[in-house]
This record gives structure tokens, sequence and C-alpha cells, in this order.
């Protein structure tokens, strides 16, 4: 058996909490933030219009994202509705990546990181390279949310869908976060609290996996989804206690 060479951490659910996140909620008013940031940034557009435009937009991409595994960023999305209004805008004009800016800002600052995450990564940064892979639509809120949670510091590689262009649990962004690191997959330990996204994924490429339920993902979530990890943590602080070697 290899010995481990590098850790690779999911982010957020596994290392942070989304203070004050729910689900129901987020949905009720995740359209009307992003409204407000688009008509702030000086597309004059009625609410419903805008709603309308965009679910139809977001629903088309969805597919791509879930059942193709690309991942497509939230600034594409957004131009597509604006141009079906009627505008003529490109994903990287400037007022669309300020009005995403901006639509992400209270979720950047409702991140706090579970408690012992911080130790946890200090200690095993001192024995291990650490990789963090994340799915999310916009990479520049991953930066900023290590940067804000100061953990940046201890990984050798960072990769977010947005700029790698798939998604968890395809294995290209596995295998590019392998490479990134100069590491096998026999090598690695991957550690995530989605039991398909992480789990099913990072097994898939060949790595050891370590599961961590989170506010989105249960030990229930896990049993459901019929996935069988190498280890099984409560929290980070268990990590902190428990040998990745073994």
């Amino acid at each position: 058996m290899s010995p481990i060479k590098a850790v690779i951490f999911d982010f957020i659910g596994t290392l942070t909490n989304v203070r004050g996140y729910s689900l129901e909620a987020a949905k009720l008013t995740t359209k009307m933030k992003l409204h407000k940031a688009v008509v702030n940034v000086g597309f004059k557009v009625d609410p419903k219009s805008f709603l309308e435009a965009y679910t139809q937009a977001h629903e088309k991409y969805r597919i791509i994202r879930y059942q193709k595994l690309v991942e497509v960023t939230n600034a594409i999305w957004i131009s597509k509705a604006l141009n079906n209004l009627g505008f003529k805008t490109e994903p990287d004009d400037l007022h669309i990546k300020i009005a995403v800016n901006a639509f992400f800002e209270d979720y950047l600052n409702s991140m706090e990181l579970r408690p012992c995450a911080k130790k946890m990564l200090k200690k095993v940064s001192t024995n291990y390279k650490l990789g963090l892979v994340s799915n999310f639509t916009y990479a520049p809120v991953i930066y900023a949310g290590l940067r804000k949670l100061s953990i940046n510091q201890f990984f050798n590689a960072v990769l977010v869908s947005d700029e790698v262009g798939w998604r968890k649990p395809h294995p290209k962004i596995f295998n590019e976060a392998l490479r990134r690191l100069k590491v096998s997959a026999h090598e690695t330990t991957y550690v995530g609290d989605s039991p398909l996204e992480d789990m099913k994924g990072a097994k898939a490429t060949g790595m050891k996996t370590v599961f961590v339920p989170s506010q989105f993902y249960s030990l229930e979530n896990l049993h459901e989804s019929q996935q069988k990890p190498d280890m099984i943590v409560k929290n980070p602080c268990e990590l902190c206690k428990n040998s990745l070697q073994e």
C-alpha cells in the first residue's frame, strides 16, 4: 500500500458552515437579490420579466451542470437572461461581474469555519501536501472565503469548478488536483461531505475517502447513497485525532 502523501478537502460544508443558510429561504430570496444587483448596475428591468428570463436560462444550464458535469458560471446565465430581454451583454462585461460580486456578498459574509477546522488543517499540513477542490459557479467567492477565514496558506493547490470547467464527481477535476499536487490517487486521501460529488467521485478516481457529515449532508444521506467511504468522522475535531494513513 502506498503511503499517503496528500490530502484533498472539499470546502463548503466540510470545512465551513454557512451561517443562517436555509434551502427554502435561499430559493425564495436568491432571485430577488440577483434582480436588485442587476438593476443597481444599470440594467433597468422589472422583477417579473427578469425572473422569468433568469429561471429559463438557469434551468438550461442546470441540466448541463448536473447531467454533463460541465460547470457554467453565473455570469453566463445572467448574460443569457439579459440578452433574452433585449440587452446586449457578454458574460465578462464589467457590469455583470459587479452584479455577481454584489449577489454573493451576503453568502461570503455568512461563511464561518467549523470547530477545529483551522487547527486540523495546520496539523495535517505539517505531514502532507494539501489540496482543495470545490464545486462553485464563481471562483472569486472561494478564494475570498479562504482569505476571510485565514486558511488559504495551508493549501498547495486550490481548484474551483468555475475555473477548471468540470464539476465533481467528474474525474477530470480530481485528476487535475492530483496533477497539480504531483501525487497519484493511491497516495491521496479525499475528505468531503457530499456522498456523490465527493465520496463517489474521489473513490472512482482511486483515492481513499473520508466522509464528514455537515449542515448539508447527514449520515442518513450517506447511507441512502450506498457509498462506502474508507472512514467516517463526526466533524473536523475528530479528524484531528484520526490517522489518515489508516
